[in-house]
């Protein structure tokens, strides 16, 4: 599987990554979409209140990149990955045993944690042996990332299906169905996943804040965080939706199956097309349509759903736009970032993208999180919940014709 270099990155299969991609987002989507109807449902809690932990859990992820992709850089992405699949077991067992709401909380940070050790150095890899591809005429990097989200939308079909099936037995269940499945993807990972030499230098702090000296790119990870903090939408204020129109909890795993399958039917040809515009045309289409998700959701928000499966309309279109805005932002935006950072110290690069994500994610859940119980019933007022929320993309999508105007004329 592997060559016989001493570079463990050029060693590092992409299909090793992106098989990685696949286990461990069966594992998230098992758990991490009904933790909010949880949240609601049984701990009976409001929606600034859910909007803020879901926020903690996505900032302990993504805002925990920039550490966790500086650790991958200094100590070597196998030993950093492991840890994060052990972290995250114990945040799912604590999310199954704790019956409060701080054991809850905790449980939901420590699953972030363990993604930010594992995330940024699992892509950092593959931007490397992307590259390694693309130089021997091979796939582009580009195309690899693609073919990531594709596996990791494949995990994204069975992981709500696992969710689903257990929801009936409670959210504890779910829970250990979780932890069950990183713990066999760190066994499998501990034989598969090749060693990396740690380098000899001590863990510096400086080379995570070089990051945050480049002004495009500091603006470039501004503008692109709106695209982390729409698709957390899926966990916060789509069950808001299905609320409101009469829907079921059973009915995230189907519209989580839609998003799946567009993403594998459509995310390799969508990222060849993209690759052809250019990120100065791509990056504002994949924003507005973020931003037209939510806009369509406001169109149905004051009208009393009917009882038949058209209830499900504006959550199918809202799963729809947002399914196809990322599958033009992503694979573009991943592949800008080594272009910023010179092809040095991808994983820090990697990780202040997500972290300010992160940041995004946890302040924009925590001031429009309340909003979200406005919504919960039709009414007039139902529709500003969703105008807000249009309004973040929107403002990315112009920020990017300024941003990206620069390197389409490299």
């Amino acid at each position: 599987m592997f060559s016989t270099s001493t570079d463990a990155t050029k060693r590092t299969s992409p299909y090793l990554l992106s098989g990685c991609q696949l286990v461990f987002n069966i594992g998230f989507y098992a758990v991490v979409p009904f933790l909010a109807i949880y949240l609601r449902d049984d701990l009976l809690l409001s929606g600034w209140v859910i909007g803020l932990v879901i926020g903690l859990r996505t900032f302990s992820q993504q805002g925990m990149f920039l550490v966790g992709g500086a650790l991958a850089d200094r100590f070597g992405a196998r030993v950093v990955i492991l840890s994060g699949c052990l972290v995250r077991v114990s945040g799912y067992l604590l999310l199954a045993l704790g019956e409060s709401f701080w054991p809850v909380v905790l449980g939901a940070c420590l699953t972030g944690v363990g993604g930010a050790l594992f995330s940024p150095a699992i892509e950092a890899l593959l931007a490397k042996a992307g590259t390694q591809s693309e130089a021997d005429g091979k796939r582009s990097r580009q195309e690899w990332f693609a073919l990531f989200a594709i596996c990791g939308e494949l995990g994204a079909v069975l992981g709500p299906v696992l969710g689903a099936l257990l929801a009936g037995f409670g959210f504890q269940r779910v829970a250990l169905a979780g932890a069950g499945v990183f713990i066999v993807a760190l066994v499998v990972l501990f034989f598969s996943l090749p060693a990396t030499p740690r380098r000899a230098s001590e863990l510096k702090i400086t080379p995570w804040w070089e990051t945050f000296r480049q002004p495009r790119f500091v603006a470039f990870i501004i503008a692109y965080s709106a695209y982390l903090f729409s698709y957390n939408q899926l966990y916060l204020a789509l069950p808001v939706e299905l609320r409101r129109s009469g829907s079921r909890e059973t009915d995230l795993g189907p519209l989580f199956m839609l998003a799946s399958l567009l993403i594998v039917c459509l995310q390799l040809p969508l990222a060849r097309f993209a690759r052809r515009l250019g990120p100065l045309r791509t990056l504002p289409l994949g924003f507005g349509l973020l931003s037209a998700s939510f806009a369509s959701v406001a169109f149905f928000a004051a009208d009393v759903p009917p009882d038949n499966w058209q209830r499900l309309i504006p959550a199918i279109c809202m799963v729809t736009l947002l399914t196809l805005g990322q599958m033009i932002i992503v694979p573009v935006g991943m592949d800008l970032v080594p272009r910023f950072a010179g092809e040095h110290n991808l994983g820090a690069h990697y990780g202040a993208l997500a972290s300010m994500g992160g940041v995004a994610v946890l302040a924009g859940n925590f001031l429009l999180g309340g909003q979200l119980d406005h919504a919960l019933t039709p009414s007039p007022q139902a529709i500003m919940p969703w105008l807000l929320l249009a309004a973040v993309p929107l403002c990315s999508a112009i920020a990017m014709l300024a941003i990206c105007r620069p390197l389409q004329q490299r």
